[in-house]
């Protein structure tokens, strides 16, 4: 990483984070080590995720493939633990 690719993350993490807040990106995860990047999209199709991929400063340094999920399931997801008084 070097210092021309830094100056792209302050603008990346604005897409990002813009995306979060429109409800198009569910989850955004980076691993620093095998620098890898996983983003879990809403979107019709898979022409429509690489149009908001192809839309970030980073896309030029990414090589990725999109896949369909058939099922999405976390914690944040359930209902809250019931809590006995």
């Amino acid at each position: 990483m070097d210092e021309d690719f830094m100056s792209f993350v302050p603008p990346h993490r604005t897409y990002i984070n813009y995306l979060i807040n429109k409800g198009v990106i569910e989850t955004y995860a980076v691993s620093m080590e095998s620098q890898t990047c996983w983003i879990t999209l809403n979107a019709e199709s898979k022409t429509e995720v690489d149009t908001y991929l192809a839309k970030t400063p980073l896309y030029k340094y990414w090589t990725y493939e999109i896949e369909e999920l058939f099922v999405y399931d976390s914690q944040q997801y359930r209902l809250p633990a019931l809590q006995y008084n």
